[in-house]
């Protein structure tokens, strides 16, 4: 998945720290527009293509949204995923467990073909890499550790643990949540421990999902049940259980059997029996929010920028705004002969993401919060609030419009 040519240069135009699925979407939008990009990460190997999205479904997947399906239609990479396994759904449905309190969704009311997308996480990243191999301009540098970070009079200098240097006039940190390129550049971060942990596996039911995402408010934290298909069997789901460190490590540790059991009674029995048919992980919650998206010369995307709870499944599309939207302010200053490591680049880009980011993240923390009291008054609240929201028709496609992505002014690549 290295570029050959590009394994001489010393000088680009954009490095990017980070080849996950934001930061090779980020590679793809700049390398197809013709700028020189180095995609650096320190993982050996790119995926085994010929696997991915075959037989047994990854346990991580993402809820893609028509908004950010557009833009990975716009990559080319699209039709490459349908070939493997991508689950659409056209309903959701959202309950408290301590009452009435329901509301449900639909593609027809929302006003599209569908609400989203169930993708494993695989398949998206694969897609991506075999879209970077045709792009010249992208030099993509697998094993590559980064072990310094210097500011220079044209930009920045990247330094790796073999001893190279790589400059560019923009650094771009996609490196995840702990985000080590972050830490180089000294920006603080605003964190907290959400209290929950994710329990994620795989489930094979006794009913049908009915190209239906569901999610159901424990007095412990959200389950979502999150459609999937699988040689044309539409009986699995992928499972994120959030819930009390405590409880999720006694989940994970039960047979699978007893966990099935678990899920099916947690969730009402609603897809009747229940077959777990992978192991399950617990992984930490914590909420995190960058107090700056970037210095001259650097900036922040994905969770490197904002790391939000699962409960809308809203991660990798708020890291997917964020590369499209600085893509485009990239490529107009480009245009217009300006550095694009200037710092009036990256206030435009800045500008345009966090406060939206800022709003899920807050929208996010809230829902937490208010589903996860057991208060009587605030139960009977949740039970009345989501009755409401059912029954009132704008307020309903207000947040569908939330849901599917279409949030104030989407980025060219996006619309």
């Amino acid at each position: 998945m290295t570029q050959a040519d590009g394994e001489a240069r010393t000088h680009f135009e954009v490095i990017i720290v980070g080849a996950g699925m934001v930061g090779a979407t980020l590679a793809a939008l700049l390398g197809q527009a013709g700028v020189s990009v180095a995609l650096l990460d320190a993982r050996a190997e790119p995926l085994a293509a010929e696997a991915v999205g075959r037989g047994r479904p990854a346990m991580r997947v993402s809820a893609l949204t028509p908004v950010s399906q557009r833009l990975l239609q716009g990559l080319g990479v699209w039709t490459w995923m349908q070939t493997r396994r991508v689950t659409p759904y056209h309903h959701m449905q959202v309950w408290d467990s301590e009452g009435s309190g329901e509301v449900a969704f639909t593609a027809e009311q929302a006003g599209v073909p569908e609400l989203g997308h169930i993708v494993e996480n695989d398949v998206i990243l694969a897609s991506l890499e075999a879209r970077l191999i045709e792009l010249s301009t992208v030099a993509v540098r697998l094993g590559a550790r980064v072990s310094g970070l210097e500011t220079t009079s044209t930009g920045r200098e990247v330094l790796l643990e073999d001893g190279q240097r790589l400059s560019a006039p923009l650094v771009v940190a996609a490196d995840g949540a702990q985000s080590p390129l972050r830490t180089l550049a000294g920006i603080e971060v605003s964190a907290h421990d959400t209290g929950h942990m994710a329990v994620v596996t795989t489930v094979r039911t006794e009913r049908a999902h009915g190209s239906v995402a569901r999610q159901v408010f424990l007095p412990t934290g959200p389950l979502a049940f999150l459609p999937l298909t699988v040689d044309g069997d539409d009986r699995y789901c992928s499972i994120v259980w959030s819930t009390s460190p405590p409880e999720a490590a006694r989940l994970v540790e039960l047979t699978p059997d007893a966990l099935g059991h678990a899920l099916a009674a947690a969730f009402e029995s609603r897809l009747g029996g229940v077959e777990v048919v992978d192991r399950a992980l617990a992984v930490p919650l914590t909420q995190r929010h960058a107090k700056t998206y970037g210095q001259p010369g650097l900036v922040l995307v994905g969770d490197a920028a904002h790391s939000i709870h699962p409960l809308a499944g809203q991660g990798v599309n708020l890291g997917l705004m964020d590369v499209a939207v600085l893509a485009e302010e990239v490529l107009t200053a480009r245009r217009r002969g300006m550095s694009i490591g200037h710092e009036s680049v990256l206030a435009r880009y800045t500008r345009r993401r966090r406060g939206d980011n800022a709003t899920m993240l807050a929208l996010m923390d809230g829902f937490r919060l208010l589903f996860g009291s057991r208060h009587p008054a605030l139960t009977l609240a949740r039970n009345l609030g989501l009755s409401g929201v059912d029954r009132l028709v704008p307020v309903k496609r207000l947040l569908m419009r939330q849901a599917t992505g279409h949030r104030g002014r989407l980025p060219a690549a996006c619309r």
